[in-house]
């Protein structure tokens, strides 16, 4: 279970990753930065099929996980404010996919 964990979370690095080096190459770091992002997103989408979960369930539960990786590198990366109500809607989504990943089977 515990590595099921680990590999949402590898998978959330990369598309959270990903997405910021495509930001950041659109933005004036160019097209090698933005190709390493693609390349990076390419990585996740592997990396998140590797477990043998019901799809829907995967994604499911793997939103929480994108979420909270998300919000916190908003934090730490980017030096962003989050405000009260992110910190509200991302305890919501993770009870939601904490639902979802262990419901009915």
């Amino acid at each position: 279970m515990l590595s099921r964990w680990a590999l949402l979370v590898a998978a959330a690095v990369l598309e959270v990753g990903g997405d910021a080096v495509i930001r950041k190459g659109m933005r004036g770091g160019g097209i090698v930065l933005m190709t390493l992002g693609a390349l990076a997103l390419g990585a996740y989408g592997i990396a998140v099929n590797v477990l043998h979960v019901d799809f829907s369930r995967l994604l499911g539960g793997y939103v929480g996980v994108f979420a909270l990786v998300g919000v916190l590198t908003g934090c730490l990366v980017f030096q962003e404010t989050v405000a009260r109500t992110t910190w509200v809607g991302l305890a919501i989504i993770l009870i939601g996919s904490a639902v979802v990943l262990q419901g009915e089977r």
